[in-house]
């Protein structure tokens, strides 16, 4: 297959073009090409996308097979790249957000959950929802029944940008006691970058089209299998400390809600980790076990170290403050619960 990958530098993008090497495919990307050397064997074609004329210098006359697009910001972007190759690219595969539905989210939600406005045509990118929407409309009118729309869930894996499994990593690793967001039975509903990458991929290749709903299968892990699946793979010497969620909210801690674990408020948020998957699992779509997905990363972060975190995420330094940790730790020892 002849693909384009607009992007294919960070998490995602990284995922797909990697896994679509190791299929045969032929790749080009387009990017601004600052922020990593290109994969060998990619045709490399430089452009702002935020440019159509540079966009549009750059692809030339050029047809592919398909085309895979991760951009999260202004949807004007993504129209104006999809106009340009509605022509010559018979399918166009957007990697969206399961935030594209209205808020709250009902549990047990499928792909026909209520959804936010979105504008096509804005040139706003602070609102994700919004302009995740924004650019699944642009998608939609450039090549309407040849699109195919992937509402992800949370995405781990190696190339991780957001700073949720990374940041566990690095925080778990100087070992001794560390405080972790409870109930250790909470479910957490993820997808690792490389499944959504290779169920994209074949996708594109068998003309699926249509909006699907793409993480992981509901209940199957916890955030207490997580940390300590963590904790078995790497070795570290660290114990886990349940705190109670309103503990971590009274004391002003944002832990727990890089996973989406609980609201600001303190909160559990639901439909959040119990998604309706069937339809992508009906098509293709399979996960790898956690502890290749956590094994992973941890050998990427040590290969390559710690990545630029996004401008647009939040920075995990607000999610705990050491000091404060310390005097949770107190509070939930033995000796300070009389046992």
């Amino acid at each position: 297959m002849k693909l384009l990958v607009l992007g294919g530098t960070h998490h995602v993008g990284r995922a797909i073009v990697e896994g679509a090497l190791e299929r045969g495919d032929e790749v080009s990307t387009l990017n601004r090409g600052l922020s990593r050397p290109p994969a060998p064997g990619v045709q490399v074609l430089i452009a702002d996308r935020t440019d159509p004329d540079a966009v549009a210098a750059a692809l030339g006359t050029q047809e592919w097979d398909a085309v895979i697009d991760t951009w999260a910001w202004a949807p004007r972007v993504v129209g104006d790249s999809a106009r340009l190759l509605a022509d010559r690219t018979g399918h166009y595969g957007y990697v969206s957000s399961r935030g594209v539905h209205r808020w709250p989210w009902p549990a047990g939600a499928d792909e026909h959950a209520p959804l936010v406005g979105g504008d096509p045509s804005s040139e706003d990118g602070t609102d994700y929802a919004a302009a995740k929407r924004g650019g699944e409309l642009a998608v939609l009118d450039a090549f309407g029944e040849r699109a195919l729309l992937a509402r992800a869930g949370m995405i781990l894996g190696p190339y991780e940008d957001v700073g949720r499994v990374p940041w566990w990593l690095r925080r778990l690793e100087k070992g001794g006691r560390v405080l972790a967001p409870s109930p250790a039975d909470a479910p957490v509903q993820y997808i690792d970058a490389r499944d959504l990458a290779r169920w994209m991929l074949q996708a594109a290749e068998q003309g699926l089209t249509g909006a699907f709903t793409v993480t992981g299968p509901p209940g199957a892990i916890t955030i207490g299998r997580l940390l300590r699946t963590v904790l078995e793979v790497t070795g570290f010497d660290t114990e886990l400390v349940w705190a109670p969620p309103e503990l971590l909210h009274e004391h002003g801690f944002l832990l727990g809600m890089e996973f989406g674990l609980r609201l600001p408020d303190g909160s559990a948020p639901s439909g959040m980790h119990d998604a309706d998957v069937s339809a992508a699992f009906a098509v293709g779509l399979t996960v790898r076990p956690l502890r290749d997905t956590l094994a992973d990363t941890w050998a990427w972060l040590q290969a390559e170290g710690d990545p630029t975190p996004r401008p647009d995420a939040p920075s995990p330094d607000t999610w705990l403050n050491p000091a404060q940790e310390r005097h949770l730790l107190a509070l939930l020892s033995p000796d300070n619960q009389g046992t």
